[in-house]
């Protein structure tokens, strides 16, 4: 077949068309033209996305006050009082949420802007002092360590060290911290504990490090 009867033609904007010369065309010819214009599979994706946006309408209409639990509560504040010697202004823990005996605790502290230190640090940026996170993480790691379990004295405890403290994150006012304690090591014979902390707000970490505690016994 000569050039100019080419059954085909290419148009930039347009897919291929067929566009007979003759009356009749052989039958090899409309089978090869039969397989280009075979459809396409459809892409289940829609579906997907559909799916997806179903799902995220109603997660909207959940009011947000309902959408989150709160904390649970395995020692409250009268609880921690009762292990603890330390009281206002200088108890930092309000609430243990999680307690495993002899080996580790996680409590809370909601920072409010009503706590004392806040109108000197800072009176125009009210940011939770790094110490008193640090002394936070340590009562919570006092309220392990002063279980029978571990046997720790509550008149004769004592905060002995820190070490590879670092602060990754400022806490303000209307944060909670989230203090997780885990016992490492201890030596009964000398009264020496190890443990590590790490404190977060939300799923980021804002403090960590490795705490000595020093106990006594009762005379």
């Amino acid at each position: 077949m000569a050039a100019s009867s080419s059954v085909f033609t290419v148009s930039p904007s347009r897919n291929l068309a067929a566009i007979p010369l003759h009356q009749s065309l052989s039958p090899p010819l409309l089978r090869s033209s039969s397989v280009a214009f075979r459809p396409k599979r459809r892409s289940s994706s829609l579906v997907l996305c559909s799916t997806d946006e179903s799902k995220s309408t109603a997660e909207k209409e959940i009011p947000i006050e309902l959408r989150y639990e709160a904390f649970p509560t395995v020692m409250d504040i009268n609880k921690i009082q009762e292990i603890l010697p330390h009281r206002f202004p200088f108890l930092l823990v309000d609430r243990v949420i999680e307690y495993t005996a002899g080996v580790s605790a996680v409590a809370i502290k909601n920072v409010t802007i009503n706590d004392n230190f806040f109108p000197g640090h800072f009176p125009e940026r009210p940011i939770m002092p790094g110490v008193l996170m640090v002394e936070a993480m340590a009562q919570v790691g006092g309220i392990v360590m002063l279980q029978p379990e571990v046997g720790g004295s509550r008149s004769n405890f004592f905060f002995a060290g820190i070490d590879k403290v670092r602060f990754r994150k400022p806490v303000i006012a209307g944060d909670t911290l989230v203090m997780r304690m885990t016992l490492v090591k201890l030596q009964k014979r000398f009264g020496i504990a190890k443990m590590e902390g790490k404190a977060y707000v939300g799923n980021s970490v804002v403090c960590e490090g490795e705490f000595l505690m020093a106990m006594g016994k009762e005379e």
